[in-house]
């Protein structure tokens, strides 16, 4: 009797676990991340409501950030940058600054910099640049899944965010962010060599996937 008694609690011990961890997951907040490359703002935004917003540099012209929806793959503590036979060890020098989100974009990612002039401009080989500050503490509250929308003009939802009026060619002309499928990661290839981020380690974009060496970006995007 007492066996049954058990029996019983035990599984109404494990449906409790089950509900609280299914509680649990239900309210667990969604999170968005809107650059606007026009604006050259980021806003976080948790369960539609925005948490913070942060000025940015984005791709050049002749190097331009890519436009659609994407998620975060990796995260990476103070990278170790390596391209072209150079390394450059975490520090003050380095190229991407303290943290490295990689993209599902492969070989782009939002990461800090050790030119932070170039916030706020249109400056990076593609890449999404912050200041130490804002990257630190938009790294503790980012998680690898998060969604990544990159919007190439102001529209309405970047207008709502930011300030500001959507640009006339964007209301004529749809741009590919929430709804736009992941780009082909072949694509980025030919489009810059860029690097993506491993566990603890950032790979040049193109080389051997088993190689495990820290490495980094193309000329500091």
């Amino acid at each position: 009797m007492t066996g049954l008694k058990l029996s019983r609690l035990g599984l109404a011990a494990g449906i409790a676990l089950v509900l609280a961890i299914h509680a649990f997951a239900q309210d667990a907040a969604k999170r968005v991340i809107v650059v606007s490359l026009e604006d050259r703002k980021l806003a976080l935004v948790e369960d539609g409501q925005v948490k913070k917003v942060y000025t940015v540099a984005v791709g050049k012209p002749s190097t331009p950030s890519p436009v659609g929806t994407f998620t975060i793959e990796r995260r990476v503590a103070n990278p170790t940058y390596r391209h072209g036979g150079k390394t450059i060890l975490p520090g003050p020098g380095n190229p991407v600054g303290t943290r490295w989100m990689g993209l599902s974009k492969h070989g782009y990612g939002i990461h800090g910099t050790n030119e932070p002039k170039s916030i706020g401009k249109a400056a990076s080989h593609g890449c999404i640049r912050m200041s130490r500050a804002d990257l630190e503490e938009f790294y503790g509250l980012v998680a690898v899944g998060d969604t990544v929308e990159l919007v190439g003009q102001r529209n309405d939802e970047t207008a709502q965010l930011f300030g500001g009026q959507q640009n006339p060619a964007a209301a004529a002309q749809p741009v590919q962010t929430a709804m736009a499928a992941p780009a082909n990661p072949a694509a980025a290839q030919a489009q810059d060599q860029n690097p993506a981020a491993g566990s603890n380690a950032l790979s040049a974009e193109g080389a051997n996937p088993s190689v495990s060496s820290i490495a980094v970006l193309l000329a500091s995007r």
